[in-house]
């Protein structure tokens, strides 16, 4: 089941993530927790793991390396990096220890900055491709707080690149494929592709040629992709301008999802450096980029998108084995077993929670049920399956099920089930 954008407003509430996600036992609030900080259940931990999962997977493939970085800094930290400057208003105060200032981090790039200038770097080694899924805080105000997509605490898929002038414009372009290759997987569609520039009002970093020479290399980017784009003023980061992906809810609401920037403002400002063929040092670009923005922000897309269904490799639930009878119990639990050291999500729903009817419809979500009758106990390798979009390929041996399951998750296609 995929989801069309809706404009109707009963169709946008239908599948509005925060009224889902508490059905769907993804994720909840409490006041003592505090507003926009939702906490993950079970089935909700286990998407955001598999997501998570698939993302380093995607990374590692195109060569990046993985980092851990603290979520707090020194204030001087953000003073280097420009934060403090230009984005203070949206940080938490610092908290005093001893005679130091630090801060819940508002990013990652000045953590990355810092773990590259950590080590010397030759021209032979970029580009270096760094990358984190890390969290970092905003002091949103508790008006526009809400759901999962506007939260306090964020965990970012974030990646930075540390590059020559020369390969800036190539990394760049791989970034915004990783990106639409990760939308394909997921499902996901994007409304429309956004150069974002400086706008008056806000604070901008004031270096007026390293602007133009970042927007005329994203503009190359974006060129070279064939992707049609629009320039929009005032949607930029203060310390340059960037490419925005631009999803949108079902009731047509955009949002971006995933960015990619080049940014020369924090290598200058952090000095680092490459010793380049010459022997001498050279000032890295740095080109930021994000496939899937926020964690918080993609779980809450893709519950809209896909109204709870979602794609089967992703599911919180992949395999529902139903017993008929208490008589066929015994059997479940062995096909049970034999999906999970499979690595299938697999669960067990007997008759205790109800007739046959009311759990094949508590499991409508679910991409795969496997129906176990007084027939299919009888020839001890058999299941009836009963697919989520509705059709019912009929009695199918165990081992064939779990084969088609795991080849199916593998694939991360969107079609449950081929015809041999």
């Amino acid at each position: 089941m995929s989801w069309a954008l809706v404009p109707s407003s009963e169709g946008a509430a239908m599948h509005d993530h925060r009224r889902l996600g508490r059905e769907l036992g993804i994720f909840d609030t409490d006041p003592l927790m505090g507003a926009g900080l939702p906490y993950w259940l079970p089935d909700g931990a286990t998407v955001r793991h598999v997501l998570e999962e698939y993302i380093r997977d995607v990374e590692r493939e195109a060569g990046y390396r993985h980092v851990y970085s603290p979520v707090l800094g020194k204030r001087e930290l953000y003073e280097i990096s420009g934060h403090w400057d230009h984005y203070s208003e949206d940080m938490f105060p610092p908290m005093e220890l001893g005679a130091e200032q630090v801060v819940l981090r508002p990013s990652l790039c000045p953590h990355h900055a810092l773990i590259y200038r950590s080590r010397a770097h030759s021209y032979r080694e970029l580009p270096l491709r760094m990358a984190e899924l890390g969290g970092m805080y905003r002091s949103e105000l508790s008006g526009v707080l809400g759901g999962l997509t506007r939260v306090r605490a964020i965990h970012l898929n974030d990646a930075h690149v540390f590059c020559t002038l020369d390969q800036a414009v190539e990394e760049a372009g791989a970034a915004l494929e990783l990106i639409a290759r990760a939308y394909a997987d997921l499902g996901i569609r994007a409304v429309r592709h956004r150069l974002s520039l400086p706008g008056e009002g806000r604070k901008y970093v004031a270096d007026p040629e390293l602007w133009a020479r970042a927007t005329a290399l994203l503009r190359e980017v974006l060129d070279g992709s064939g992707i049609p784009y629009e320039a929009v003023a005032g949607e930029a980061a203060f310390y340059g301008p960037k490419i925005d992906v631009q999803i949108a809810d079902p009731a047509g609401r955009e949002a971006t999802l995933s960015t990619v920037q080049i940014d020369f403002h924090q290598p200058e400002r952090f000095d680092l450096h490459y010793i380049g063929p010459d022997g001498a040092k050279h000032r890295p670009v740095m080109v930021h980029r994000s496939i899937i923005g926020s964690v918080e922000r993609a779980v809450a897309h893709l519950l809209e998108q896909h109204g709870g269904a979602f794609p089967a490799w992703l599911a919180p639930v992949q395999l529902l084995i139903l017993p008929v009878a208490e008589a066929q119990y015994e059997q479940a639990r062995k096909i049970l077993d034999r999906a999970r050291r499979m690595g299938l999500r697999a669960e067990l729903a007997g008759p205790e929670q109800g007739t046959l009817g009311a759990r094949v419809r508590a499991a409508r979500l679910v991409p795969y049920v496997a129906v176990i009758g007084e027939r299919e106990a009888a020839d001890g390798d058999l299941v009836a399956v009963r697919l989520r979009d509705g059709r019912r390929p009929g009695a199918v041996p165990v081992q064939e099920l779990l084969a088609r399951i795991t080849g199916r998750a593998a694939a991360r296609g969107a079609e449950l089930w081929e015809e041999s």
